[in-house]
């Protein structure tokens, strides 16, 4: 048989983690998380990573593995995680892999684009003018160097657009012609399953679920992790706009309807970013787990 990566993937907030753990529990496997946030052991109630009871349920890598202050990339984690798959799959034919960070879903299933080497001045003094004239500045910097990068990336966070920048500055070529190029061919099968629902369902879960963090203890989590807010890992949302709030510049109620906000956009670029993928298989948010099971059973030709 095949190795096959099951990949779970969909917005903020859909279900993802409970049905990554029926999968695992079925197929007798682990899970790889592909959260970028929930690499961080600092970062525990704003960015919903599993729990103890759920994390005892299937056993998972890449959760809470790393530090707010250790410097982590998306190029680290396709590394190791690999070389986790590569141990996993000598005993399994079947691993599940969730989460919602795209970049991260890509950089495992496709493998990364290769920039060049770029003077490490330019991203200080990008850095700078970041301080000097805020991101407004770069944003309007990166539209005019590079109009697709500017329409396609997360352009509301700053290591993003100063990555583009720094290419586009370095190389005199648009970061997005970078991002064409061949991807790696990977030793499995990779069989995608999305969860969705409609938007209005969806914003509702969001909005509960940041309630739920609220009392569950996200202030004060936010605010033992005060003295590390100029971290990139900590310009997330959940923890930014409550820094905001710490900072007295906005009340705790509009910190709290800036989270839910800034959520719900997030997972609108989550969906679009998904639904590029026409090898993905959807299924509804009241879907039968056990139907989803034998979709992938059909898929693998499992044989029980």
């Amino acid at each position: 048989m095949s190795k096959y990566l099951i990949t779970i993937v969909g917005p903020t907030a859909i279900g993802k983690t409970s049905l990554s753990i029926a999968l695992a529990q079925f197929f007798n496997t682990d899970i790889i998380s592909a959260d970028s946030r929930q690499f961080y052991k600092e970062l525990r109630i704003g960015t919903a990573a599993p729990n103890s009871k759920e994390l005892k349920q299937a056993k998972h890598h890449f959760i809470h593995h790393k530090s707010v202050l250790d410097e982590y990339s998306v190029g680290n984690f396709e590394r190791e995680a690999l070389s986790v798959l590569e141990s996993l799959f000598k005993s399994n034919n079947v691993v599940v892999l969730v989460g919602g960070s795209g970049l991260y879903i890509d950089a495992i299933l496709k493998g990364l684009d290769t920039f060049p080497k770029i003077e490490k001045s330019i991203r200080e003094q990008l850095n700078k003018d970041l301080k000097t004239s805020g991101l407004l500045s770069l944003q309007n910097k990166l539209k005019v160097l590079d109009r697709i990068s500017y329409e396609k990336i997360a352009i509301d966070n700053p290591h993003r657009v100063i990555r583009a920048l720094e290419i586009c500055i370095g190389t005199g070529k648009p970061y997005s012609s970078y991002l064409t190029q061949h991807k790696s061919q990977r030793p499995f099968t990779t069989i995608t399953i999305g969860l969705t629902a409609e938007r209005d369902i969806i914003y509702q879960r969001i909005n509960e679920r940041v309630d739920v963090m609220m009392k569950d203890g996200l202030l004060l989590e936010v605010k033992n992790l005060i003295k590390y807010k100029q971290l990139n890992a900590l310009n997330t949302v959940g923890y930014k706009e409550l820094f905001q709030f710490i900072d007295n510049t906005i009340n705790l109620d509009e910190a709290v309807a800036e989270i839910k906000k800034n959520t719900r956009r997030y997972a609108k670029r989550q969906l679009t970013w998904f639904n590029k993928n026409s090898e993905i298989q959807w299924f509804g948010i009241d879907h039968d787990t056990n139907n989803i099971i034998d979709y992938i059973k059909e898929k693998i030709q499992f044989k029980d």
